[in-house]
């Protein structure tokens, strides 16, 4: 199929870069480059380096920014630096993460993302690795239960993992509708009856496991920064708590300068803040495109520039 995916928050992505013609950018989740190219279009003398770990993303972004002063590598955005280093780039002007799923990944049923198809476990964004399968078959129940309620904050955690544990006793739990069935069976009736996807929350939970988002995030956002030039500005989209939780508490890190107790008379530390809020709260979806895009929902956009 083709890889499709509607860019959320496009324009006040490009706003909020600031961007400049002659700068370095980079968009460490490429996806169907959507964002990327909006980027490298404004760029006379700069250039644009494009980061995704899936190597479908990988050659489609390279025909979609054909001809703009754009390169595009595989390589997660936890290893930006490396990555970017290896071609000779140690400073940015400006950078955007676009966290989650692409449409296209959740839309391709054989990829296993999704709830809604029936197909083999996997989830693999970069295809290669651990696998949904791996993790729901090979894991055990404490980890199972310990991975449902931390990542996808479900709270019937215990009770689905020890219904996945009975289940592949039987016999490995090899596709997602197999999987939906057992999530279902260790759900209340009352939860069935009010929730539209049951098994949202733990596929969210499984995904975020095999790909090891969180930790690709923290470690991402640390880099990155880091690479940024004074001026520079770092905009990452989240989707969903987890991811936007932790970018909130690294971006007020930043904002934050003296670190001494408040019962301190004077300063200390030397702490100086490292950057500002562009603006201090999230920007959100307009109502316009939330009526084009069901899946801006839970958006958020959050800005820092680098001081």
């Amino acid at each position: 199929m083709e890889f499709s995916h509607v860019s959320v928050l496009l324009n006040e992505c490009i706003q909020s870069l600031c961007i400049r013609p002659g700068g370095t950018y980079l968009d460490g989740t490429a996806g169907g480059a959507g964002h990327s190219r909006q980027i490298a279009a404004r760029l006379e003398g700069g250039h644009l380096y494009a980061l995704d770990k899936d190597p479908t993303a990988v050659e489609i972004a390279t025909q979609r920014l054909a001809g703009l002063p754009a390169s595009v590598l595989q390589a997660d955005f936890k290893n930006a630096r490396a990555a970017l280093a290896a071609v000779g780039v140690t400073q940015l002007d400006g950078a955007l993460l676009d966290l989650g799923v692409s449409s296209y990944q959740l839309d391709t049923k054989e990829r296993g993302f999704s709830y809604r198809f029936d197909a083999p476990l996997d989830m693999r964004m970069s295809q290669t690795g651990l696998s949904a399968y791996d993790v729901v078959n090979t894991y055990s129940p404490q980890e199972l239960a310990r991975i449902l309620y931390t990542y996808g904050e479900e709270k019937f955690s215990r009770q689905i993992a020890a219904k996945i544990a009975a289940a592949r006793e039987k016999a490995p739990i090899t596709s997602t509708f197999e999987l939906v069935e057992i999530i279902k069976s260790a759900l209340p009736a009352a939860v069935l009856r009010k929730q539209k996807n049951p098994a949202k929350q733990s596929f969210q939970a499984i995904r975020i496991e095999v790909n090891g988002e969180l930790d690709a995030l923290a470690q991402g956002l640390a880099d990155i920064f880091d690479m940024l030039v004074p001026g520079g500005r770092l905009c990452v989209i989240t989707f969903h708590s987890l991811e936007d939780r932790l970018v909130k508490k690294q971006f007020v890190q930043w904002t934050v300068g003296c670190t001494c107790p408040p019962d301190f008379p004077v300063c200390v530390c030397g702490g100086k803040p490292k950057g500002k809020l562009c603006p201090k709260k999230p920007i959100l979806p307009s109502e316009e495109e939330l009526a084009q895009n069901r899946r801006s929902h839970s958006a958020k956009l959050r800005v820092i520039e680098k001081l």
